[in-house]
C-alpha cells in the first residue's frame, strides 16, 4: 500500500492536509508535471532539483502557487516552457527565483503580470549573478514590457532592479549592508531619472534651474530598507531658480510616487508649512535661527543624492558648522532625549512590544544613541561624521567612544532587527514594522529569516528567543549610552543607599563630554564591577562624583586621578564610608581630583589626606607656630636625619594637600569649607583662602621646613659648640608670596664662636648647609623644595656661605644697588634667631638708604629692569599674558614697589616691609603714590598672582603664561571662579594694561 501523495510531498516542506493536495494538484501532471502521483516521487532528476529549489524557500507552498501562475501565464502568452527549462538549465536562477517567489508574494504577481521578466535573474554568460547595485537599466525594461510612456517604463525598471537586489539578498549574495546600500542607490537613480524627466517637461524657453536633491533620513544614510518613504530636501541655489526648481520639485515628487514610494519633504525647515524650495541662503538663515535641536540631528544624514550634486555638496557644507555645534546648545542632549521619549508614547499600546523599529529595544534606540553620540563627540573628531548608522557605530567603536564589545553588541542587534524589517516588507512591498501574532505568519518570518527548528524548540521558538536577546541588550546598551554612566549606577543602588529614582537621574544627567568613553567605562567597570560592598558603595557614590568630572575641562583625568585613589584605599575600611557618609566629602574629592592635576599628584602620594575634605578646620591653612612645632617634633623621633627629613617632607606634603584643596574648593560654591560659628551666634561664611592667604600659607610651610631640616642637619654636621647659624628667607619666600612650585630662596649666615678660627667655623658652616639642601633634595614621594641661594653676594661665584661680618663688609663696600633691591624682602626662617636679627639690622641702610637713591640709581634700575623684560622672557611667549614678567604681571608692580622703597622707605618706616601689598597700601596712605594707580597695581599683581597659582594647581608643574585657549585656560578659570574663558581673558588683558600703565608712571616719577 502506498502513502498518501501529501505525506510525501510534506518532506519538501509543503503544507498538509488540504494544502498538501493543492500541492499534489500544482506539480501533478494537470500542472506543473514535476510530481507522479502513482510513485509519489519527482518525474525525473531536473523536477526533483526544483522541488529541493522549492522546500528551500521561505514558505514552499506561496513559492510553488507562484510558479504555476507564471508557468500559467507564459502560456497563454505562447511560451509556457520557457521558465521550466530555464530552471532546469539555470541553478543560479532556479536558486533565485524560487528565493523571491517563496519570499514575497508582491514581487511574484509582478512577475506573473509580467511575463518573461523573470529573465534578469539568469545567470550572466560569464557565470555570474545578474548585478544588484541598484542601477536602472531602461533599455531592458523596454524589452521585457509592452508599455510604453516615459513614468510607465522608469516604474517597470525599478521593479527589475528591486527584483535584482530582493532575489541577491535572499540567497545570501549580498550582505545587510550592500542591500541597504543598493536600495539607496536605486533610489537615488530614481530620484535622478524622476528628476531629469520634470526638466524636461518645464515649458519651453524656460533655462534649467539649479536645484539639488539631498537625501535624508535612511535613504541619506545608504540605509533604505525595502518600503520607505524617501526622506529629501530641495535646494536651490538663488531666487531666480525657484518658480522653476519647484515645478521640477513637485513633478519629481508626482513621479516618484508613481514609479516607486512617496517622496517625503517634510524634513525641510518650516516642515509641510514651509516653502517646498528654498535657496541656499535661506536654508542658513533658517538653521543660524530657528532650526531645533532635532533638525540638526537629522542633517546628520543629509547626502547629495540627484540633481545639481555640487550644490548639494555646498548645502552640506554650509551647514556642517552648524550641525557640529547644536550639541553645545544647553537643552540639545535633552531634546535628543525627550524626542525619543516621545517617539515611543506615540506607538499604540497594542504594538510595543511587537514594533522593531519605534519600540524598546528596537531600531530607534540605536539610532538615538548612534547619533546622540555622534552630535556631542563629532565635533572634535570628524572621523565620526557619517551619515550612516553602521559605518558612524564603527567609527565610535574606533575611536574609543563606545566600548567594543558594546559596539558588536549593538551592530549584531542593528543586523538582526534590518533583516527582520527587510523581510516583513519584502512579503508584500508595504511598509510595516511590526511582528506578525497569527502562527502561520510568525512561521513564514522564521524561515525566510533562516531559523529552523532545534531539539525542544521550533523555528518561531528559535526566532522569538534570539529577537528578545537583541532587544534587551539594545536597550540596555541604548539606556548605557545616552545616560550612562549615572543612570547605571543609580539602577544598582539599593533604594536605602541611595535616595534618587532613575528618573531623577535623568533630569539631573548632562553631557558627560569624556574623550575616551571606552576608557572612562573602563574605570567604572573595575570600580563598580562585582557583588562586594566596595563595589556596591562605590556604585552609590559615582552618581554624585561623575557629575563633578562632568563640570570639569578635564572629565577623564578627574575619573582616572578617582580611580588610582581607590585602588590605593579602595580596602581600607575607612576610605568609602568616610565618602558615603560624610557630607560632602565625596564632591570636594571629585571637585579637587577633576581641577588640579598638583592636588590629584599629592593625593596619590599621600591618599590618607583625603580625610583632610571632612571637616571644614582642617582647610584652614596651619599657623606658622604650629606647623614649626608640628615639623620639629616628628623630625626629633627620628635619630637618623635622612629619616627625620622624611617624616618632615610627609608633613610637608599633608599641608601641601591641605592648601591646595582649600584653594581649589574655596571658589567651589556649596563645597566651599567654612568659617566656625561665632561664639555669639550668627552664621557661617565660606573661608576666604585668597591669593595673600595661599602665599603665606606655603611660605609657613617652607619656614618649618627648613627649621626642621636645619636641625637634621645640625645632628649630623654637629659643628664647633656655640656656632650660631641662621637661614634668611629672600624672594617670595623672605615676602610671604611663595606659590605651589616655589623654590626657597635663602641666603646662609653664620657666627663663630669665640676662640674658634674663621675657617674652621665657616668650614662647619658650610657643612651644615650643603647638608641641608642634600637632606631636602633626596629622592621622595614629594614635591621637591629646592633650596637656592643666588641671592647671595657674587651670586654662584660667591661662597656658600659667609659670616655676618663677612656679609657687613660686603654690602658696605661692593653692593650693587640690585642688591640692595634684593634684600629688601629678606627676613628671619629659621635657626639661631638673635643672629637672624642681627643680620635685619645690618642690613637695614642697605635696602632702606636713608637718603634715598640718587639719579644715577633710578636710572640704573629702570635699565636692569628693561634688561631683565628683554632678556628672560622666554622666546615665544606672550608678554600680554606672562604672568611674571608680562606687561602688567608680577614683575611690573614688585619693582615700582621696591622702587618706592629704595627712594623712601628710609624716611618712612611704614614702608619697611616684604610684602608687596602691604607696602603698596602703605605708599599710597603715605601720599606717595595716587590712590588709582595703588589700585591698578594692586589689581594686576592680585590677578597676577592668582593666574599663576591656578596655572600650577591646573598643570601640575610650573609655568608662568596664561593660555589663550583651551582645556588649560578653562580649568584655570573655572578654578577661579569664573565661567566664560573669553570674558576672564579680556579681563585679565585689561587689568594688564592698566598695572602697566602704573608701573610706568610710578618709574618715569623725577627723583
Amino acid at each position: 500500500m502506498t502513502r498518501p501523495t501529501r505525506g510525501r510531498l510534506a518532506r519538501y516542506g509543503f503544507a498538509e492536509g488540504d494544502g498538501g493536495a493543492r500541492a499534489a494538484d500544482l506539480l501533478g501532471p494537470d500542472g506543473l508535471g514535476l510530481w507522479r502521483p502513482d510513485t509519489q516521487e519527482p518525474v525525473d532528476d531536473q523536477a526533483g532539483e526544483l522541488l529541493t529549489a522549492l522546500s528551500r524557500a521561505a514558505d514552499p507552498d506561496l513559492a510553488l502557487r507562484q510558479l504555476h501562475r507564471l508557468v500559467e501565464a507564459e502560456r497563454r502568452h505562447g511560451d509556457e516552457i520557457a521558465v521550466r527549462d530555464a530552471l532546469a538549465a539555470d541553478p543560479g536562477l532556479r536558486r533565485r527565483l524560487i528565493a523571491v517567489l517563496g519570499a514575497s508574494s508582491a514581487l511574484g504577481d509582478h512577475l506573473v503580470a509580467n511575463p518573461g521578466q523573470w529573465a534578469v535573474l539568469a545567470t550572466e554568460p560569464d557565470g555570474l549573478a545578474p548585478t544588484a547595485d541598484g542601477r536602472l537599466d531602461l533599455s531592458a525594461a523596454a524589452k521585457l514590457t509592452s508599455l510604453t510612456g516615459a513614468v510607465p517604463l522608469l516604474r517597470q525598471a525599478y521593479r527589475l532592479a528591486l527584483l535584482r537586489i530582493a532575489a541577491a539578498d535572499l540567497t545570501g549574495g549580498r550582505g545587510l549592508e550592500q542591500t541597504m546600500a543598493a536600495l539607496s542607490g536605486l533610489a537615488d537613480a530614481t530620484l535622478a531619472a524622476a528628476y531629469d524627466l520634470a526638466v524636461d517637461e518645464l515649458p519651453a524657453g524656460t533655462p534649467r534651474p539649479r536645484l539639488a536633491v539631498v537625501a535624508m533620513g535612511k535613504c541619506g544614510g545608504d540605509e533604505l530598507n525595502y518600503v520607505s518613504d524617501v526622506d529629501v530636501i530641495f535646494v536651490a541655489a538663488g531666487d531666480d531658480d525657484l518658480t522653476a526648481a519647484t515645478q521640477v520639485a513637485t513633478r519629481l515628487i508626482g513621479v516618484c510616487g508613481l514609479v516607486a514610494w512617496p517622496v517625503d519633504a517634510a524634513l525641510r525647515p518650516e516642515g509641510n508649512r514651509g516653502p517646498l524650495v528654498r535657496t541656499l541662503a535661506s536654508h542658513l538663515a533658517y538653521y543660524r535661527r530657528w532650526a531645533r535641536t532635532w533638525e540638526f540631528q537629522a542633517l546628520l544624514k543629509a547626502r547629495p543624492a540627484a540633481g545639481d550634486l555640487d550644490l548639494a555638496r555646498e548645502w552640506i557644507a554650509a551647514l556642517a558648522p552648524l550641525v557640529w555645534t547644536a550639541a553645545e546648545r544647553p537643552e540639545a542632549v535633552s531634546d535628543v532625549r525627550s524626542m525619543r521619549r516621545r517617539i515611543l508614547d506615540n506607538v499604540p499600546p497594542k504594538e510595543l512590544e511587537r514594533e522593531i523599529k519605534r519600540g524598546p529595544g528596537g531600531l530607534r534606540d540605536i539610532e538615538f544613541a548612534v547619533q546622540l553620540l555622534q552630535l556631542v563627540h563629532g565635533r572634535g573628531d570628524e572621523s565620526l561624521r557619517v551619515p550612516g548608522t553602521v559605518p558612524a557605530l564603527r567609527a565610535l567603536v574606533a575611536g574609543g567612544y563606545v566600548g567594543r564589545a558594546d559596539g558588536e553588541a549593538l551592530l549584531r542587534g542593528y543586523r538582526f532587527l534590518r533583516a527582520v524589517e527587510h523581510r516583513l516588507q519584502l512579503q508584500g512591498l508595504r511598509r510595516t514594522h511590526t511582528v506578525p501574532t497569527e502562527p502561520a505568519a510568525l512561521r513564514w518570518l522564521a524561515a525566510a529569516l533562516g531559523f529552523t527548528a532545534t531539539p525542544g524548540r521550533s523555528a518561531v521558538e528559535e526566532f522569538r528567543a534570539e529577537w528578545v536577546t537583541h532587544a534587551s541588550e539594545v536597550r540596555r546598551l541604548h539606556a548605557k549610552l545616552l545616560y550612562r554612566p549615572l543612570l547605571e549606577s543609580v539602577a544598582r543602588v539599593p533604594a536605602e543607599g541611595l535616595r534618587l529614582t532613575p528618573e531623577a537621574a535623568r533630569h539631573r544627567l548632562e553631557v558627560l563630554g569624556f574623550a575616551d568613553p571606552a576608557g572612562a567605562l573602563r574605570h567604572l567597570q573595575a570600580l563598580t564591577g562585582g557583588v562586594s560592598r566596595t563595589a556596591a558603595i562605590q556604585r552609590t557614590l559615582l552618581p554624585v562624583l561623575l557629575d563633578e568630572f562632568a563640570d570639569a575641562p578635564e572629565p577623564d583625568r578627574g575619573l582616572l586621578n578617582y580611580r588610582q585613589v581607590s585602588d590605593k584605599l579602595g580596602s581600607t575600611p575607612w576610605y568609602l564610608r568616610l565618602l558615603r557618609d560624610s557630607g560632602p566629602v565625596a564632591r570636594r574629592l571629585a571637585r579637587v581630583l577633576s581641577s588640579s592635576r598638583y592636588a590629584a599628584d599629592l593625593l596619590a602620594r599621600e591618599p590618607e589626606a583625603l580625610r583632610l575634605l571632612a571637616e571644614d578646620t582642617e582647610l584652614t591653612p596651619r599657623p606658622r607656630e604650629t606647623l614649626v612645632e608640628g615639623f620639629a617634633a616628628a623630625a626629633a623621633r627620628h635619630d637618623d636625619p635622612v629619616e627625620a627629613t622624611r617624616a618632615v617632607r610627609a608633613l610637608r606634603r599633608r599641608e601641601l594637600v591641605r592648601i591646595a584643596a582649600a584653594d581649589v574648593l574655596s571658589r567651589a560654591g556649596s563645597l566651599a569649607p567654612l568659617t566656625p560659628r561665632p561664639a555669639g551666634g550668627g552664621e557661617r561664611r565660606p573661608t576666604v583662602v585668597d591669593v595673600t592667604a595661599v602665599g603665606t600659607a606655603l611660605s609657613h610651610v617652607t619656614d618649618a621646613t627648613l627649621a626642621a631640616a636645619l636641625r637634621a642637619a645640625r645632628a649630623a654636621q654637629p659643628g664647633p659648640p656655640g656656632l650660631r647659624f641662621a637661614v634668611i628667607g629672600m624672594g617670595r619666600l623672605g615676602g610671604y608670596e611663595s606659590n605651589y612650585l616655589s623654590d626657597a630662596d635663602v641666603l646662609f649666615v653664620y657666627d663663630p664662636p669665640p676662640g674658634v678660627q674663621e675657617s674652621a667655623a665657616s668650614a662647619a658652616a658650610h657643612a651644615i648647609a650643603e647638608e641641608l639642601r642634600r637632606l631636602l633634595s633626596a629622592p621622595a614621594p614629594d614635591p621637591p623644595l629646592g633650596v637656592d641661594a643666588d641671592l647671595r653676594p657674587e651670586g654662584r661665584q660667591g661662597p656658600l656661605v659667609r659670616s655676618l661680618a663677612a656679609y657687613a663688609q660686603y654690602y658696605a663696600r661692593w653692593s650693587r644697588v640690585w642688591e640692595a633691591q634684593a634684600l629688601l624682602r629678606a627676613r628671619f626662617v629659621c635657626g639661631d634667631a638673635d643672629l637672624g636679627a642681627e643680620f635685619e639690622a645690618m642690613i637695614e641702610p642697605v635696602r632702606y638708604p636713608a637718603d634715598g637713591l640718587s639719579r644715577e640709581q633710578v636710572v640704573e634700575i629702570r635699565r636692569i629692569k628693561a634688561r631683565v623684560e628683554t632678556e628672560r622672557l622666554p622666546r615665544g611667549a606672550d608678554p600680554a599674558t606672562h604672568t611674571k614678567l608680562g606687561r602688567g604681571g608680577l614683575a611690573d608692580v614688585e619693582w615700582a614697589v621696591q622702587l618706592l622703597q629704595l627712594r623712601h622707605a628710609g624716611r618712612r618706616p611704614a614702608l619697611r616691609g616684604t610684602r608687596t601689598l602691604d607696602v603698596l597700601a602703605a605708599a599710597r596712605d603715605a601720599g606717595l603714590l595716587d590712590g588709582d594707580d595703588a589700585a591698578e597695581l594692586a589689581a594686576g599683581w592680585t590677578l597676577a598672582a592668582q593666574v599663576r597659582d591656578a596655572l600650577m594647581l591646573v598643570r601640575g608643574r610650573a609655568g608662568d603664561q596664561l593660555p589663550r585657549h583651551g582645556v588649560e585656560l578653562a580649568g584655570v578659570v573655572r578654578l577661579l571662579g569664573h565661567e566664560d574663558p573669553g570674558e576672564f581673558l579680556d579681563g585679565y588683558l585689561r587689568t594688564g594694561r592698566r598695572a602697566r600703565a602704573a608701573t610706568e608712571r610710578v618709574l618715569d616719577a623725577p627723583a
